[in-house]
């Protein structure tokens, strides 16, 4: 294999290991969807506390993805992923052996814990390593580890869910076997290096310039090492980033933007589907063994949308696939409240809203999630990015949270149609957002981006003067 054929192989192999971080995030979101009708009898759940058991992960998440950030600012990309595969594994066992609802949801809490570090981490680690040209492809390949941990989630739970039904146990199985990918991704980032661009940051250039030789062609290396040092240089004399460097106008921007992303790719409802696909079937008209089965549909069009996502983001722009897949979204949403509203009791029922939760995962997967995480970790300047990615993903999560909490309250008191058409205002609020204010990001390296931002934003010089200042 020629030196070329190698530095691609071991790229192909970073992202391989690394997102097992996405896929353990997968499994770990999805696997609630099958495991709580079961865990409900067995625990004695209400609708309060089947909302608490699926959103502590998503509270934890919230509460890791800040910290994930900083952490990954202070430890590296890869050691914070080797510490993260800790987290999933003793968090793991401790759901899986929870023998009351208050052990589930301490240890949910602290599973959502490395699931919001690994959100935050991961991506960074995979736009960092990338280069330009393929950024998009190379990030959005933890998208497609998440859905497909979501769907070996669902596979699982309808064949424990399916023969062993009368096991007041099954439940516990479902949630133990996420135990196998914390120890394949440990094992495998302890052999890969960490982001040249956290190295240079840390004045590390020996080895980021080691790390870049290993993953680009001779000459692509240099090139890419000294615009790192370069733009790292601008940025050598100020302090560490803080939350007061999130109020200078140009950042703030980009935060804004940041946070609007990360609200926008929740709000469309998809994670009351992938966490509750199981009870929306049931409620539609399936019985349990069939709604288990059924729900399959829904991850593995979640897969095969994503790797149509992934081919987009190399041929379309961010923006233009986001409005179309809120368009998409918002359309079906309205479709199932509709249908729910006017076949209610019909044995159509079941297989229509199937269908259409189908066609909702296929515009949310192959349009709006890949352009979400993609965004997230390629708009903040290196400086600022762990700290940035981690406050607009702790915005991602908590929205998230309030939404697994809320959904299966709304669903027992105001019915399906209605919790629908509630999903179907907040899309017409974020089709309003990215028309009026998300700009285009493709094509542009990290550095060239940060410059567009700068460059656009008319208090820019002040910000300027004020690293000047401080660097003197």
């Amino acid at each position: 294999m020629s030196k070329q054929g190698n530095q691609t192989s071991f790229l192909r192999t970073i992202i391989l290991v690394s997102t097992f971080g996405g896929l353990l995030f997968g499994y770990d979101t999805g696997v609630i969807n099958g495991a709580l009708p079961f865990m409900s009898e067995a625990l004695g759940l209400n609708s309060f506390t089947e909302g608490l058991v699926a959103s502590s992960l998503l509270f934890g998440a919230a509460i890791g993805a800040v910290f994930g950030g900083r952490l990954s600012d202070y430890n590296g990309r890869r050691t914070n992923i080797l510490y993260l595969s800790i987290l999933f594994f003793i968090a793991t066992l401790g759901c899986t052996l929870a023998p009351n609802v208050t052990v589930m949801i301490i240890f949910r809490f602290l599973l959502g814990l490395a699931v919001g570090g690994a959100s935050v981490t991961v991506p960074t680690y995979l736009a960092e390593m990338s280069p330009a040209e393929s950024r998009g492809r190379m990030v959005t390949q933890n998208e497609l580890m998440i859905v497909s941990g979501q769907l070996l989630a669902f596979v699982i739970n309808a064949i424990l869910g399916s023969t062993m039904a009368d096991n007041d146990h099954v439940w516990r199985y479902m949630l133990a076997i996420a135990a196998l990918p914390a120890i394949f991704l440990f094992i495998g980032m302890l052999k890969v290096p960490e982001s040249p661009r956290w190295l240079v940051s840390k004045g590390k250039n020996g080895d980021a310039l080691s790390v870049l030789q290993q993953i680009r062609e001779g000459k692509r290396a240099e090139s890419e090492f000294n615009e790192i040092k370069g733009t790292f240089a601008k940025e050598a004399g100020m302090k560490q980033a803080t939350y007061k460097d999130l109020t200078v106008p140009w950042v703030r921007r980009i935060l804004f933007l940041g946070i609007g992303i990360a609200v926008v790719q929740q709000i469309t409802g998809v994670n009351s589907i992938m966490y509750y696909g199981t009870q929306i079937l049931k409620d539609a008209g399936f019985e349990t063994k069939a709604a288990l089965i059924g729900n399959i549909a829904n991850g593995v069009i979640s897969v095969l949308a994503t790797f149509v996502g992934i081919w987009l983001l190399g041929k379309v722009g961010r923006r233009p696939m986001l409005m179309t897949g809120l368009i998409g979204t918002t359309a079906t949403l309205l479709l199932i409240g509709v249908f729910s509203l006017t076949l209610e009791g019909s044995a159509e029922l079941p297989y229509i809203v199937l269908t259409l939760t189908v066609t909702f995962l296929a515009f949310q997967q192959g349009a709006i999630s890949p352009v979400t995480w993609l965004m997230l970790s390629e708009i903040f300047p290196l400086r600022l990015r762990g700290l940035g990615m981690g406050v607009t993903v702790l915005f991602l999560w908590v929205v998230n949270g309030l939404i697994g909490l809320v959904f299966p309250i709304l669903l027992d008191k105001v019915g399906l149609s209605t919790t629908f058409f509630v999903f179907v205002a907040l899309g017409i609020g974020a089709i309003t957002f990215v028309k009026k204010c998300l700009p285009e990001t493709k094509g542009l390296t990290l550095e060239q981006l940060e410059q567009e931002f700068r460059k656009h934003d008319k208090d820019a010089q002040g910000y300027s003067d004020e690293m000047n200042a401080q660097a003197k």
